[in-house]
């Protein structure tokens, strides 16, 4: 049940209908049952992963609070990071192996059959699991209470708007929002639904308009080169940060319907004016996670500066092989972890007490998009020999300038109004981040005469009539981790 398919509008219109007319102490488990029939509906055996793991970081949880000894806590904490993280080496190790392996088998390396057995990553086992794992890591270090009512807990796992690619969220922020009655909130409501409606044009107007361009040339790589590889790479920096960006604006607006309030997930992070900005702008629900859980305990930067290089890579690298065992992923993380080291060289760390205010510079801008859509070929490429391909071929060809426009011009071979649209789409995303900097974008345009915001509101509709793919959904990208 993707949230761009219309057995989702059907599930929510219904759940929402029925949420308002459920007494308040039972709309709890009205949603709790809500979210796992959404997740099942994906595959029955998910539900049993999803409890499963609910349940033993609960019961672990309750078992941390009562434990008095350091070493039967760390114990506890041990007992239910380990299985997790184990289960989630398993998933993303499993199958890119036994590729690998026949792969070998039918190269004639090694002497067997090949093998059948596909071991298939569950949507959204990986936020989930985080966010149990941070839970449990909070109760352990004392920040938060360990949650008695196994329901609030087990729908602060499973809140069906955030299930599949988050945001992450904490308990701390979640738990209560379950608790607290949540009358009908018309304001809430209402902007829960345009910013519903963004996420919609942001996936169906320009990610999946995109991708089918990038898609092909990424597909085929050795087919082309020169100036196509540095455009369809450019439009998958913007297809990537449409489309799960996309998905978080339809996360946090659906939440809102019900009066929950989600992380925000993305602050105009190709607005960054270096790589450390970006991350605090980009994912911020994993970026954070990283920082709490890894890079912070690790030693963070308040220890000597190798070390903390040191903690930077780690934490990139783990960044990277959460999105996959792939060598791209982890090599992507890996130049990302690089870039880091160097601002810290470039940007030295503040003395205790030291206010600096550091001037920002326009061209930091084009060279901060530059570098990461640098890290993004390896973060697309199907393996590595493709993106080292693609790298070796961004300027072929590039001392002839017009035989390298005309060569791209073919490749790419898209129509006139097609351009236009797709120039258009960046324009209107530019903007709207632009302004998103200052102020809300949804409150302001609410704040407009009528004559004004109807206009922007009808064709941000047709818009996304016109683009929802004949009623065939595509996958979020982000589904795949």
């Amino acid at each position: 049940m993707l949230f761009n398919s219309m057995t989702f509008a059907i599930f929510l219109v219904i759940v929402f209908i029925l949420y308002y007319l459920v007494p308040h102490r039972l709309r709890w488990l009205f949603l709790l049952l809500a979210s796992y029939a959404f997740y099942m509906n994906l595959h029955v055996g998910y539900g049993f992963l999803l409890l499963g793991s609910t349940l033993l970081t609960y019961v672990l949880a309750l078992q941390l609070e009562k434990t008095k000894t350091p070493h039967h806590k760390k114990l506890c904490l041990l007992c239910g990071v380990i299985p997790l993280v184990l289960i989630l080496l398993v998933f993303k190790t499993a199958s890119p192996l036994i590729d690998r392996l026949n792969a070998l088998i039918d190269a004639g390396r090694l002497n067997m059959q090949p093998l059948t057995l596909r071991i298939l990553l569950p949507a959204g086992v990986s936020f989930y699991f985080f966010q149990s794992m941070g839970y449990l890591i909070d109760v352990y270090k004392g920040k938060i209470r360990a949650e008695r009512h196994f329901g609030f807990y087990a729908l602060f796992v499973s809140f069906f708007p955030q299930l599949l690619a988050g945001p992450i969220g904490r308990a701390d922020s979640l738990l209560p929002q379950y608790k607290k009655e949540r009358p009908f909130d018309y304001d809430n409501v209402t902007y829960g639904l345009k910013l519903m409606a963004w996420g919609y044009f942001k996936k169906l107007v320009i990610a999946d308009v995109f991708a089918g361009v990038v898609d092909k040339i990424y597909n085929q790589p050795y087919s082309y080169v020169g100036l196509v590889f540095i455009i369809v790479t450019i439009m998958f920096a913007i297809e990537i940060y449409c489309d799960f960006s996309g998905y978080s604006d339809i996360a946090i607006g659906c939440a809102k319907l019900f009066g929950i309030d989600l992380m925000t997930n993305f602050k105009s992070p190709y607005y960054s004016f270096s790589i450390k900005e970006f991350w605090s702008r980009w994912h911020i629900s994993l970026s954070t996670w990283f920082r709490d859980y890894v890079y912070i305990p690790l030693g963070g930067n308040r220890v000597k500066r190798w070390r903390n290089c040191l903690n930077l890579m780690i934490t990139f690298l783990v960044s990277g092989f959460w999105h996959g065992s792939s060598l791209t992923y982890i090599l992507w993380g890996g130049i990302h972890g690089l870039l880091q080291i160097i601002e810290t060289f470039i940007y030295p760390k503040k003395r205790k007490g030291e206010v600096v205010v550091r001037k920002k510079h326009w061209w930091q801008l084009p060279i901060t998009f530059v570098l990461l859509c640098f890290t993004w070929i390896f973060f697309r490429a199907n393996t590595i020999q493709d993106a080292f391909w693609i790298i070796s071929r961004l300027f072929w060809d590039a001392s002839r300038p017009l035989s390298y426009l005309q060569t791209a011009a073919v490749c790419l071979g898209m129509p006139f109004l097609s351009v236009v649209g797709m120039l258009l789409s960046i324009a209107v995303l530019g903007i709207y981040d632009g302004i998103s900097l200052k102020q809300d974008v949804i409150r302001l345009i609410s704040r407009q005469k009528c004559f004004l915001r109807w206009p922007i509101y009808v064709l941000l509709l047709v818009s996304i009539a016109l683009f929802s793919n004949k009623g065939i959904a595509t996958e979020f990208i982000y589904f795949q981790f």
